[in-house]
């Protein structure tokens, strides 16, 4: 086996465990803002090196209007100045997720999330932060590629 070859499809072995992860999916696409939504999933992407997921929310933020040079930024997102300030709570809680050490997100990350976005907004962000952290690890792990690879 090549490292380009996909391992297994998850939908097709394990259905109603893809089917479980996707149920998190619509829900997030309901209750978080849907750029924002393409920012944390793209950004998670790139943190994880998810190539599959890397190209499949660029290309669906460039298809959904989002400017470019923004998506490219993501990488060095907190030298941008693209990002606005809830844009910017929602990277950093998106980075410390991800990024989840043993001490966990730091207080001051938590608390700009949550003045941003209030508790619930919060909660929904960080649902839709795991929920990209889990398409991520499926991804990866099985080697899923982009289309037309």
């Amino acid at each position: 086996m090549t490292h380009n070859q996909a391992r297994i499809s998850v939908n097709q072995v394990a259905p109603e465990a893809y089917k479980a992860v996707l149920g998190l999916e619509q829900y997030i696409r309901g209750h978080v803002d849907a750029t924002l939504l393409h920012l944390i999933k793209l950004r998670a992407s790139m943190v994880n090196g998810c190539s599959f997921c890397v190209d499949m929310h660029s290309t669906e933020a460039l298809k959904d209007g989002i400017d470019g040079r923004k998506l490219f930024a993501l990488a060095a997102w907190r030298e941008g100045p693209f990002f606005d300030a809830r844009e910017r709570a929602a990277l950093a809680l998106t980075d410390d997720v991800t990024h989840l050490g043993r001490d966990g997100v730091p207080d001051a990350v938590w608390d700009e999330a949550v003045a941003q976005f209030g508790e619930e907004g919060t909660g929904n962000i960080l649902v839709a932060i795991a929920t990209i952290n889990v398409w991520n690890r499926l991804a990866i792990t099985t080697r899923s590629q982009p289309p037309g690879v």
